[in-house]
């Protein structure tokens, strides 16, 4: 800026003064000052012998060159070209078109982008363009993107006019030539998305000064709108670093405060991952978890009043696995003579364990083995300090963290109990039995034992045992255990129960109970409600089931009465029992009307009953039926031998059967078929059991309409042509029905 060299001048800016000084050269300096505000254009005035500034002939533009410069230096006016040059502006910069009228018409004299409308003018005119004194106006635009949008105040304060548009709406509108500043401030919500803001500034007459800006409000009250979810997220993982690097789209918000990223597995819920503060850069570098899992990200958007956007499109994240399972968990050591087994709990992930075993705590510690059960069994020094540590490996061999025991080499261990017990009883012993335990064997091999123990009743009563002293011929000593009990209270009822017992004399839970009835030598009293009664295939005898716990069968007895009165007893071999009713059995042969005694007696399992004659045993007499034909017919078959059955096959197959031979060839040959009849009772007379005669090859009958319960009498009669008999045979068949 040049200046004349014999005059000082001020500085006017903003409405102060500042004294520029004549400097090398001929050249004017400026002094420095308490602002620096020199975005902002100034005017220079002549000052007078007092020390005022004269007054103003007229607004004089600084030149071109000196203006630009200033306003580079200070962030000011950005870009100029001429008025026929087309200027872009890159949001959110404004626009600036200067024009030469109060009008905005005809081409601007000068296009510009410009960082702020924040000009003071004063008496002069902008820089870099030539525009008339008075009556200028400059229009300022922008479009840019307000993402979610939100509430928003617009503020102005100019001198002249200005008027202040949103989407070509007026919002502003201050349209007065003023000779002081005007100002107005309006509230309003700008919808999601891109909107053009647009000012209009007139300078009529005298100071011009224009002031806008446009701010969100970010009071938690006011502001109720969430930012919009970030969008464009990628995730890139180095399995080398076992990091994830995430990067996404800025939000165009201006109220934004920062971001948040949060990470999940699919199945679990979403965590943050990015710290408590929000990120203020589209970027973020999370240490991800090396689980050879799948996790998922998502960024969401906060603005200043703390509202947070929904999550944006997730990015997934497949990680290398290099972390080992968590550590086994209740790891104990239990001692068994010379063996140690230790058991922890199951680790989720793990593929197998490792076992290390060390004389010291300090080790060094040999690895005993690998398991993939959560348990081990290794030989172990008996009352030895001996020290364990146990790791979990996963299936890519991931190792876990050691837990570790201690064990003494005590053996603590009670042996399992003794399995399946049974009995054999006599009438003066019992024999109890039993299965050795699992894992007993090296137990009993070095001086383990078994122990027998009794309870009276049919209850294990643990405070009233008393233990077996073993019969000597008794096996006790083998490896599955036999124990003759010779002691046990006779005719009643005891429980047994045995225990195994170890070298060190740890002692198992008894065994399940065996419940035994003892054995005795006392026949069971006598049978009550014995009944004997005649019916057409028999005598059915019955009685009354014992009371006693010991009987385990009943023979009937049948007898004949003899003449002094006696009783002669026949046997047990007359009489058959059937499946249905066990306290009842049918009697007798041929129902021909004679007389018999029966005695039922009872039989324990020790081999005890009464004898028939037993004065105490109780018996009972029967007559039989007489269901034997009123027509006596004469048998003077002599052609064959006879063979009888009752034929037993499906329904309607049983029945009384005969068969036969016709061996006397010059008779036989004279027989042409063979006839079959069965005594009718009621029409007292024998009936052919088929209308024509059998033929003559037959050798066989089965009578198919029998029913069982009674007794039938049967004809079989060999047929000549001429109607003659060539012989007759009779017998009967009682067909039984056994209950």
């Amino acid at each position: 800026m040049f200046l004349a060299a014999d005059r000082p001048v001020f500085l006017v800016e903003e409405g102060e003064r500042r004294l520029l000084t004549e400097g090398a050269g001929g050249r004017a300096t400026l002094r420095p000052s308490h602002r620096s505000h020199w975005r902002h254009l100034f005017h220079l005035f002549p000052i007078g012998p007092e020390g005022a500034p004269h007054s103003v002939m007229t607004r004089t533009r600084l030149i071109a060159l000196a203006a630009t410069a200033a306003l580079a230096a200070t962030g000011g006016l950005i870009t100029a070209a001429p008025a026929s040059a087309a200027v872009t502006c890159a949001s959110p910069v404004w626009k600036a078109q200067y024009f030469g009228n109060s009008t905005f018409s005809g081409t601007p004299k000068l296009t510009a982008c410009d960082s702020a409308v924040a000009e003071n003018y004063g008496q002069g005119d902008p820089p870099g363009v030539t525009l008339p004194k008075d009556n200028f106006s400059v229009r300022w635009s922008l479009t840019r993107d307000f993402g979610s949008g939100g509430p928003f105040r617009l503020s102005a304060a100019t001198q002249d006019g200005m008027r202040v548009y949103v989407d070509g709406v007026r919002k502003i509108d201050l349209w007065k030539n003023v000779s002081a500043t005007a100002r107005k401030t309006v509230d309003l919500t700008v919808p999601a998305g891109k909107h053009t803001i647009r000012v209009d500034y007139v300078a009529w007459t005298g100071l011009a000064s224009a002031a806008f800006t446009y701010a969100p409000r970010t009071e938690a009250t006011v502001d109720t709108v969430k930012p919009l979810a970030p969008a464009g997220l990628t995730a890139a993982y180095s399995r080398d670093s076992t990091k994830t690097t995430l990067r996404w789209t800025a939000n165009k918000e201006m109220d934004l405060a920062g971001y948040r990223v949060y990470r999940r597995l699919s199945t679990t819920s979403w965590a943050k991952a990015s710290g408590t503060s929000p990120l203020t850069s589209p970027s973020f570098v999370d240490a991800t978890p090396a689980t050879g899992q799948t996790f998922l990200y998502e960024v969401r958007a906060v603005d200043k009043a703390g509202r947070e956007s929904a999550g944006g499109p997730d990015a997934t994240v497949a990680t290398v696995d290099r972390t080992g399972p968590a550590a086994p968990a209740g790891l104990t050591v239990t001692g068994d003579a010379w063996w140690a087994t230790l058991a922890w709990r199951g680790v989720a992930d793990a593929a197998k364990y490792e076992v290390y075993a060390a004389p010291k705590a300090t080790g060094p510690f040999e690895l005993l083995g690998t398991t993939a059960s959560a348990s081990y069994r290794t030989d172990a020094p008996p009352n030895t300090a001996r020290y364990y540590r146990v790791r979990a490996l996963d299936a890519l061999g991931n190792p876990s963290a050691y837990a570790t025991v201690t064990g003494d080499g005590v053996d603590r261990t009670p042996p399992k109990s003794p399995t399946s017990l049974g009995s054999v009883v006599g009438a003066d012993y019992t024999k109890v039995y039993w299965k050795q335990p699992d894992g007993f064997y090296e137990d009993f091999d070095n001086g383990g034992t078994y122990r027998v123990y009794r309870s009276p009743g049919r209850t294990l009563d643990p405070a009233a045992l008393t233990r077996v002293t073993c019969a000597e011929e008794s096996d006790e000593t083998s490896t599955d255990g036999i124990c003759h009990d010779l002691g046990m209270p006779a005719g009643t009822y005891v429980t047994y129960a045995v225990v195994a017992v170890d070298p060190s004399g740890n002692q198992s839970a008894l065994s399940a109970p065996l419940v035994v009835r003892t054995g005795d030598r006392v026949a069971p009293g006598p049978v009550t409600g014995v009944k004997a009664t005649p019916r057409a295939d028999g005598v059915l005898v019955s009685w009354t089931a014992s009371a006693e716990d010991d009987v385990e069968r009943y023979d009937v007895w049948t007898g004949a009465r003899q003449a002094d009165g006696t009783v002669k007893w026949l046997g047990t071999n007359f009489c058959a029992e059937g499946t249905s009713d066990p306290l009842a059995v049918l009697c007798g042969d041929l129902p021909d009307g004679e007389t018999y005694v029966y005695a039922v007696l009872a039989r324990d399992r020790w081999g005890n009953g009464l004898r028939p004659g037993d004065p105490k045993a109780v018996v009972v007499e029967a007559t039989e039926l007489d269901v034997r034909p009123s027509v006596t017919v004469t048998r003077d078959w002599d052609l064959g031998s006879m063979g009888y059955g009752t034929v037993i096959g499906g329904p309607g197959q049983d029945g009384p059967s005969i068969s036969w031979r016709c061996d006397r060839t010059a008779e036989c040959d004279t027989v042409t078929g063979y006839r079959v009849s069965r005594w009718d009772p009621a029409a007292k007379a024998y009936r052919p059991l088929h209308a024509e005669p059998l033929p003559a090859q037959t050798r066989a009958f089965t009578d198919t309409t029998a029913t069982r319960g009674t007794t039938y009498f049967y004809t079989l009669e060999a047929v000549r042509a001429d109607g003659g008999v060539a012989g007759t045979h009779t017998w009967n068949c009682v067909f039984q029905d056994r209950v």
